[in-house]
């Protein structure tokens, strides 16, 4: 899949690409979608787990092991599994965060969304989501999906990006 997208022009695009067109394949794209976010989860609940997918040090054996143990658990589908089992062995599990997010972009381009990438100081409610998508949707044309960070040196406000704008209104 040729892509003008610079976001999937690194190892984390190329195997975001690999999985989504493999899913596509399959009628799994919402599926594979979900299982991405679980481990999204994990990682952002676990700093172990942080730590294992980060170092350089642990083998990609040990990687391996530690998933084939985390994932049946977890409840995700066997392409995922499969495919978080073929990054480890190729050692680029540190990579996985951005191909999270290539997918998703990826996915959205399919349904014919665009992502806006937001940092905020605390979590945002349901509600604020719920407004700041109906209000970016007025301004693009296009449904929106967000892609949610929170950002502790912000002091209050949001900070997002779509496309290739920007709006700071952070303290």
């Amino acid at each position: 899949m040729a892509t003008d997208d610079t976001s999937l022009a690194g190892v984390a695009g190329r195997y975001a690409s690999a999985l989504f067109e493999l899913a596509v394949s399959e009628k799994a794209v919402v599926a594979v979608e979900g299982d991405l976010g679980k481990f999204e989860r994990l990682l952002g609940e676990s700093a172990d787990l942080t730590q294992m997918v980060r170092s350089p040090v642990i083998s990609a054996d040990d990687q391996v092991k530690a998933l084939s143990v985390l994932l049946p658990k977890a409840g995700l589908g066997s392409l995922t599994s499969n495919f978080l089992m073929v990054v480890a062995r190729n050692r680029r599990l540190f990579a996985v965060p951005g191909m999270i997010s290539a997918f998703r972009s990826l996915a959205a381009k399919a349904r014919g969304e665009v992502t806006a990438s937001v940092s905020s100081a605390i979590p945002l409610t349901g509600e604020q989501m719920s407004e700041l998508k109906a209000s970016l949707k007025a301004s693009v044309g296009k449904d929106v999906t967000l892609d949610t960070l929170v950002d502790p040196s912000l002091l209050g406000g949001l900070v997002v990006k779509l496309g290739s704008r920007m709006i700071d209104n952070s303290l």
